[in-house]
């Protein structure tokens, strides 16, 4: 293997972790596999949802596919060690970039008091291809949501609830083009990743021409592991903020 062009995270410091994403089974393309890392080494990690994926399935109705798309979301969240599960409700693909998006993104964000929150990439061109709408917006509203949720005088209303304002100090983009770190999930997370896609079960049948999660995700992040050095990785872009 050549040598290393990416530095692993140093994720010593993390005491908890927010992941948002938009629907359910997003964070299983290769952010469960460091999250499966992070939950080993003592981290807490949550999950916010910002959609429950109603519209993810065609050939099921929407109130339908919602309740089992948030049970699989569940179940493949406890195989990474994640027992603190979101849901917002707000449409599946009919996310927009708006103050209530952000404001409820920095309602949790003050809620839980992450070191660290984790999104995807907000990138119209993607490496894997052209990026979802809904992908997008949470991205960016992410971004602005880290933000006010520091800002003592964003949404007034959340310290009227108690929720004083919190600075998370890192965000990490998964699956974005220029990526700047990786984790190392070779061997035990990699496989609870594995796991926690494969929880997706009735979703996944629905996409006939989906790989299965074991040769999907090893082979992702096999690939992700090149720069890093590893057998298999995860990688981010990372911003202090």
């Amino acid at each position: 293997m050549d040598a290393p062009s990416l530095p692993l995270l140093d994720s010593s410091e993390y005491h908890r972790v927010l992941v948002v994403v938009a629907h359910p089974d997003d964070a299983e393309y290769g952010t469960s596999c460091a999250v499966a890392a992070w939950t080993a080494a003592g981290v807490e990690v949550v999950y916010l949802l910002l959609t429950r994926g109603e519209a993810g399935i065609r050939t099921v109705e929407p109130a339908e596919t919602a309740v089992l798309r948030e049970r699989e979301q569940i179940e493949g969240s406890a195989s990474v060690g994640v027992t603190d599960v979101r849901f917002l409700d707000f449409p599946d693909g009919a996310l927009e970039p708006t103050l209530e998006v952000r404001r409820e993104i920095a309602r949790v964000i003050r809620d839980v008091r992450p070191d660290v929150v984790v999104t995807g990439s907000w990138e119209t061109e993607a490496p894997w291809g052209l990026n979802h709408a809904d992908h997008r917006v949470c991205g960016t509203s992410v971004v602005d949501a880290v933000r006010d949720a520091d800002n003592p005088w964003m949404f007034p209303e959340l310290r009227e609830a108690g929720l004083e304002a919190w600075a998370a100090r890192t965000l990490l983009v998964g699956g974005h083009s220029r990526p700047t770190h990786g984790v190392d999930v070779t061997g035990e997370p990699l496989e609870r990743g594995i796991a926690s896609l494969a929880a997706h079960r009735v979703y996944l049948e629905a996409l006939p021409e989906h790989p299965a999660a074991r040769p999907f995700v090893t082979e992702m992040t096999a690939a992700q592991g090149e720069p890093l050095g590893v057998d298999n990785g995860v990688l981010f872009r990372v911003h202090q903020m």
